[in-house]
């Protein structure tokens, strides 16, 4: 495959980049949920753009990173599925949506993966458990109640598309969660436990946030059923990466 992109996602991608031929992963958008830059959703567009041209002319799969977040999932009630309504709620999420319908009505073959909040090594600072974490260490988190949030180790991340991949779906699109959306203050008190830690905490305005389906990977890629999601999974994950602890930066939002 082609990883386009040097981010936290297409490092991890390049270790399974020999075993796709003929697969375009456009893996340099915007991936941060609080983003609202105008310029950088052109870039994303264009980026994307131009990624379809090429596949279109050269009969590649093209692969498109959205979000199963709350930017997209906002309807409480069930499970989010990828043919369900969607109502995003936030800029980042109206912009990959519309990205999603965009390539959706182009003539070439194409997954778009709509991804939980993943963790691993060397993340940039405004990713969850690196915001997280250096607002814990900086004595103040900020929480926003009625938040959860589905973590999934990279590691699973770069198995389950691997997967997806050698099973040939096509032109379609795909939750990949862990399917156990967590309470924001579990994930911070488990954060702070594992870094020996106490934050004050503040709290800002109520938020909603809907479950995410995972059905449809499920069917796709049995293997899912073995990596261990679960309402404990979160826990292991945290524990794998706290260790390396946050990266130089600014503390970002976490909910």
């Amino acid at each position: 495959m082609d990883v386009i992109g040097n981010g936290f996602l297409a490092r991890h991608l390049k270790a399974v980049a020999d075993s796709h031929q003929g697969v375009v992963v456009a893996a340099a958008g915007v991936s941060a949920a609080q983003h609202t830059s105008p310029d950088a959703f052109r870039r994303e567009t264009e980026l994307m753009r131009g990624l379809v041209r090429r596949c279109v002319d050269s009969g590649e799969k093209l692969v498109f990173f959205s979000t199963a977040s709350s930017g997209i999932y906002a309807q409480p009630g069930r499970p989010g599925t990828e043919d369900g309504p969607v109502t995003p709620a936030t800029a980042y999420g109206r912009h990959k949506h519309a990205l999603e319908r965009e390539l959706a009505d182009r003539p070439v073959d194409f997954l778009i993966l709509r991804l939980g909040h993943v963790v691993g090594p060397d993340q940039p600072a405004h990713q969850l458990l690196p915001a997280l974490a250096a607002q814990v260490r900086s004595g103040r988190v900020r929480i926003f109640p009625g938040a959860r949030r589905d973590l999934i180790d990279v590691a699973d991340v770069i198995s389950i598309i691997d997967a997806l991949l050698g099973t040939g779906a096509n032109r379609t699109t795909v939750n990949i969660a862990s399917g156990c959306a967590v309470p924001i203050e579990r994930i911070v008190e488990h954060i702070q436990h594992r870094m020996g830690a106490t934050a004050e905490w503040t709290h800002g305005a109520p938020v909603v946030t809907q479950e995410v389906s995972t059905e449809r990977l499920r069917g796709l890629v049995p293997a899912v059923a073995s990596m261990g999601f679960g309402p404990g999974y979160y826990r292991g994950v945290l524990d794998k990466y706290l260790p390396w602890g946050e990266p130089a930066g600014s503390a970002g939002t976490p909910a």
